[in-house]
């Protein structure tokens, strides 16, 4: 009974590293892309401590989703871990958007993801 603090400190560390606003870019950058208004998030991770740091989730474009709904992610970086935030490359499923892709198309849509984001700024 002793060590039932210390294991409750250790179980909510990794929630204390989580960034507000790495997540709420993440959410902004997929309705961007999306072209929609609201996303709904399920499982929703972020990683200021890491280089480059960033977030991902899953989430769902329905009006009401279920649990079975949330089978889409998004995963974004960022230059820095505190605003203003520069997007540097997202990746929705397995398709990576970023200013050095080869393909030209993803290169595109990365810079216009990227412009609307440095506007929200």
């Amino acid at each position: 009974m002793k060590y039932l603090p210390i294991v409750l400190l250790l179980a909510a560390s990794p929630a204390a590293a989580q960034s507000p606003e790495l997540e709420q870019a993440c959410t902004a950058v997929a309705q961007n892309f999306l072209l929609t208004p609201t996303i709904t998030t399920g499982v929703v991770q972020s990683f200021p401590n890491l280089e480059p740091p960033g977030a991902r989730m899953t989430y769902s474009t329905r009006a009401d989703p279920q649990p079975t709904d949330f089978t889409n992610e998004i995963e974004c970086q960022f230059a820095t871990a505190t605003p203003p935030l520069s997007l540097t490359r997202f990746c929705i499923s397995s398709t990576c958007y970023s200013e050095n892709e080869q393909e030209p198309e993803n290169r595109r849509r990365y810079l216009e993801v990227k412009a609307l984001m440095d506007r929200q700024n």
